[in-house]
């Protein structure tokens, strides 16, 4: 018998008698001893049902009355089968008869006794179905209090078993958030190192290496702006919250553990236990520990540093190691932003990576205490008998599962006389509903091992068989033509330090090419006779970016001229060849990347993610339009009649003027210029003045993937010198514009009348900006809408076209969302962008500045400034400000600000949010957050705006994915990055040939 089968052997070994010693126990999950658990039994064998159900368990908190509990139960169970007990079932349905009723067909007595019957039946309804999930989630958390949370404990402790805690609640959006966290961390350690010692000892031998005071500690609960990008700033942030718990810890002889959460800040995790052990006072403490997930394809190379990092100072490091949490999360997060999605894509991949980590901690033991955490039989098994075989002491390892789970397992162990410690949340109800909802799918799921052990009685022996390992396999689709389908180029990955290496370095050379000049650039020739433009630095306006040269009128004519000119040629190239312009364009783009970004970083005062989240739109409107057009350039047939042929096609418009934003000044820039070109038009692309150094990089990067000398012309300058002057001209077919309704409505009437000599209808597109609102509903998730309203509001300084304006918040739920918001923006920092701990970054310019001051002030008189902070002197710095209580017709309510200035208006119900947000004279993008589908529903039928977005923010479409446009005062044309972009440019014609000759047609030969 070879080594493998001999291990092999040893973990069924062990397995079979974990199974024998559980017996037919069933776990609480799944008793059926009262309602809830044998509704979670009929969930867990009918899976169409579970995530209906889950969904309202994790809204019913936040239903304020039983009318609300009623009616999302009807919602969410309505027309399927419902998982829901009968006799509930029957007050739901007596609940909602009274509602349903037709009052004219009753007389006043009877409709008032079937709306008290109603009332009544709502009541008792929404009482027994909030007892029944409450006490259902009393079996999964310790308790509301530390002091609630001790008389579960002790009943552990009682029970031979040790815990540790966990403050429910993960969503932390301001700093005055984490430092109630902190606080509830030492209280917890305060009440626990009071109380705990006092106990009797369960095993003296053992508590050395585990300590009864147990916490475990989420670093996201600790700091509000975590994040990758800032890396250093969350790690330092995190370690000043930290460190005095680990203080407090330590006084009482406890330990305190490390929670991993999401994998973006799994790097951020490990910098915060290795920098902090590393300090003198901890030096030679080994009271913590951090946790490892083993569905992370990187979890051995991260426990082999741990590992080295602990062999090299010569102490004990103790790992949790875990399956985890959030795979759907992190499959989901990958595949939205382009990334190699980081988990593993099977669960038996994730047993398998398990058990080669319990390998790898146990071979080094004499340096790692390792904490088991699984249900799993089969990878408790395998533990045991590595641990047997490598003769591991019982001090350096223990078993962990969740308060509330497994509890066969957990007995079965105790019999055997290993370790167990639960994890037990400690917290009030909404959090912990959430946790609920998470660790309920996860241990549940049809590949999970309770799943199968408990609800498909899958036997023994197959569940204790060697978990299959991952093979990387890898294909890459194309279409005939060998170009592959579009996808998103992929966000930055600031979890990288590589990446935000670059980053700096990027900044430091665009710091050393500051003050440049640049020419227009007509028909192959550079200019530097007009108007100079100088850019500066918004968030230091005495630092020059670069210096543009605009033209004069002369050179505006001749553009046109040249243009005319070189468009003829230009035309006649084949769809496939003007796609190869831009898809050189992209690569030119991708290769620059982190170069062009760091240019918007000093010139338009984006942060980091900003301005990548541009570079990597402007080389998706490259790739996206590309293939657009190699599809639009293939004549299609119609009809089907023989003795004839009908095809459609297109044409190029001819000569378009694009007038460009500073505000995406590349992605914008790119994306109407490419679009214009690659339909086979010659182009004058004129920057906006206020960021004329990313309008050059734009230029050059169409110029450097091929576009042609005239069919690509560079004409920097001031609107009112030439743009009207271009607008009129007679050899100018259409105008493409993004910027100000002033300006764009301008656009429209010059461009409706016919000047001398003009041989074609003018075509405006122009796309004017909105006054956008999100809707809050009182079911919303507050841990989500708040973080997004923010994000949309004074992301980029709320000097996006698509940003949050109006924030449009049910009565029910407006004082807890306007309390957490205004405790958010006092957590925001001002700064230079290039520093990644500053979120929010300098107004374009002066202009932009006094503006915003005005409605500020004007707010301020009108209404009241709930939030508000201190900004930099220097610099176009403007706070992020919250106004409320302003009057239904204030032009703070109506006009579009561009800047960081969210009015927050209270709603009675749906209907009026809705009328309010319909109020406005555009139609760009709204959003929604509710957790009612009759309320989705209802306002996606009834929100005018071109872009609706539910349950997320309302800024950051995507190409090809959220084509972006709106209507109304909003703009007039196609959406961007959408499939019918690209025929505002073309002409379509339609060609119809007699193919019958004397008699005979081909299309009927024999």
């Amino acid at each position: 018998m070879g080594p493998v089968s001999g291990a092999q052997d040893a973990v069924r070994v062990k397995g079979l008698e974990i199974f024998r010693l559980m017996g037919t126990e069933t776990p609480a999950v799944f008793d059926r001893k009262w309602w809830a658990g044998r509704m979670m039994e009929r969930v867990m064998r009918d899976p169409a049902l579970k995530i209906p159900l889950f969904r309202f368990i994790d809204v019913l908190p936040s239903l304020a009355d039983s009318r609300q509990v009623v009616r999302h139960a009807g919602e969410y169970f309505k027309g399927g089968e419902s998982p829901l007990p009968g006799f509930i079932n029957f007050l739901l349905s007596a609940a909602g008869s009274g509602s349903d009723r037709d009052p004219s067909a009753s007389s006043p007595a009877s409709a008032s006794s079937a709306g008290f019957a109603s009332a009544t039946a709502a009541a008792l309804t929404a009482a027994l179905v909030k007892r029944g999930v409450a006490r259902f989630s009393k079996t999964f958390i310790a308790g509301e209090s530390p002091e609630d949370a001790l008389i579960s404990l002790r009943r552990l402790w009682n029970e031979g078993k040790t815990f540790t805690v966990d403050i429910l609640g993960e969503a932390v959006v301001s700093e005055a958030e984490a430092d109630r966290y902190r606080d509830l961390y030492l209280l917890l350690a305060d009440t626990f190192s009071r109380e705990i010692p006092g106990w009797p000892p369960i095993d003296p031998s053992m508590e050395e290496s585990f300590p009864r005071l147990n916490l475990s500690v989420k670093i996201s609960s600790l700091f509000s702006r975590i994040g990758p990008a800032n890396h250093e700033d969350s790690v330092r942030e995190v370690r000043k919250r930290l460190l005095p718990v680990l203080r407090k810890v330590r006084e009482a002889g406890g330990f305190v553990n490390l929670d991993m959460e999401i994998h973006s800040l799994k790097n951020i995790t490990l910098d915060v236990f290795m920098q902090t052990l590393d300090e003198p006072e901890f030096r030679g403490w080994e009271g913590a520990g951090i946790a490892l997930q083993a569905y992370l394809r990187c979890t051995e190379q991260d426990m082999k540093r741990l590992i080295g990092w602990a062999k090299e100072r010569n102490r004990r490091v103790t790992i949790r190691l875990v399956k985890g949490a959030y795979w759907e999360y992190e499959t989901v997060v990958a595949r939205q932003k382009g990334w190699e999605i980081p988990v593993f894509p099977r669960k038996m991949h994730t047993d398998a990576s398990f058990e080669r980590c319990v390998e790898l901690a146990m071979e080094y033991h004499e340096y790692v205490t390792l904490a088991v955490g699984s249900h799993n039989v089969r990878s408790i098994a395998k533990a045991l008998a590595t641990a047997e075989r490598l003769e591991v002491p019982r001090e350096h390892y223990e078993f962990q599962m969740l308060y509330g789970m497994g509890e066969p397992i957990k007995r079965a162990l105790k019999s055997m006389g290993f370790a167990v410690r639960e994890y037990a949340p400690v917290g009030e109800l909404l959090p912990g509903m959430a946790y609920l909802v998470r660790r309920l799918l996860e241990n549940a799921s049809n590949e999970g091992f309770l799943q199968k052990a408990f609800m498909k009685h899958v036997s023994p022996e197959a569940l204790l068989a060697e978990p299959e390992g991952y093979s990387q396999e890898t294909s890459h689709g194309k279409d005939p033509e060998g170009i592959a389908p579009f996808s998103n180029e992929p966000a930055a990955d600031f979890t990288r330090e590589e990446t935000r290496n670059a980053f700096r370095d990027a900044l430091a050379r665009v710091g050393s090419r500051m003050g440049e000049n640049y020419p227009a650039f007509i028909g192959g020739k550079e200019y530097r006779e007009g108007e100079q433009i100088v850019s500066v630095d918004p968030a230091r306006p005495l630092e020059i970016v670069g210096t543009v040269f605009g033209i004069t009128r002369e050179l505006a004519d001749r553009a046109v001229s040249a243009a005319r000119a070189a468009q003829k040629d230009w035309s006649r190239r084949s769809p496939e060849e003007r796609a190869k312009v831009l898809f050189r364009a992209a690569a030119e783009a991708r290769r620059r990347r982190i170069e062009l970004a760091a240019w918007q970083v000093r010139e338009a005062g984006k942060n980091w993610a900003e301005a990548d989240a541009d570079v990597a739109e402007a080389i998706d409107y490259l790739e996206y339009y590309g293939r657009e057009m190699i599809r639009l350039g293939k004549p299609m047939r119609l009809g089907d009649c023989p003795g004839e042929e009908n095809l459609y096609l297109y044409r190029p418009r001819g000569v378009g003027l694009v007038v460009a934003p500073w505000n995406f000044p590349l992605a914008i820039s790119v994306g109407m210029t490419g679009a214009a070109l690659v339909a086979g038009n010659a182009v004058l692309y004129k920057p906006s003045s206020l960021s004329p150094i990313n309008g050059w990089l734009a230029f050059s990067l169409l110029r450097d993937g091929g576009a042609p000398d005239g069919a690509l012309n560079f004409i920097p300058g001031k609107g009112d010198a030439v743009g009207d002057h271009l607008v009129r001209h007679p050899d100018i077919d259409f105008i493409l514009f993004t910027g100000s309704r002033t300006v764009g409505l301008r656009i429209v009437e010059k461009a409706g009348q016919t000047a001398p000599g003009q041989k074609s209808v003018k075509r405006a597109v122009v796309e004017m900006g909105g006054k956008n609102a999100i809707i809050v509903d009182a079911d919303a998730d507050l841990d989500q809408a708040v973080p997004a309203v923010m994000q949309s509001a004074f992301g980029y300084q709320g000097q996006k076209c698509s940003a949050c304006s109006r924030a449009i918040v049910h009565a029910d739920c407006y004082d807890r969302f306007l309390s957490r918001l205004c405790e958010a923006v006092q957590s925001l920092t001002v700064g230079p962008p290039e520093v990644p701990a500053n979120m929010i970054g300098p107004l374009i310019d002066a202009a932009a500045k006094e503006k915003v001051l005005t409605f500020i002030e004007l707010g301020r008189r009108e209404g009241r400034v709930a939030a508000e902070i201190p900004v930099p002197a220097d610099g176009y710095y403007v706070s992020p400000t919250i106004l409320t209580d302003l009057p239904p017709d204030s032009r703070i309510l109506t006009e579009e600000i561009f800047g960081p200035v969210l009015a927050v208006i209270r709603a009675r119900d749906i209907e009026e949010a809705v009328q309010i947000a319909n109020s406005s004279d555009y139609a760009l993008t709204g959003g929604l957050f509710s957790r009612s589908p009759a309320t989705i529903a209802r306002v996606r039928e009834t929100f005018q705006v071109g872009n609706l977005y539910i349950n997320r923010g309302i800024t950051g479409a995507l190409v090809g994915r959220q084509p972006f446009g709106g209507f109304k005062m909003s703009g007039v044309g196609s959406k961007a990055g959408g499939p019918d972009y690209l025929l505002q440019f073309m002409e379509p014609r339609a060609i119809t040939e007699n193919t019958m000759r004397r008699g005979f047609s081909p299309d009927i030969l024999l």
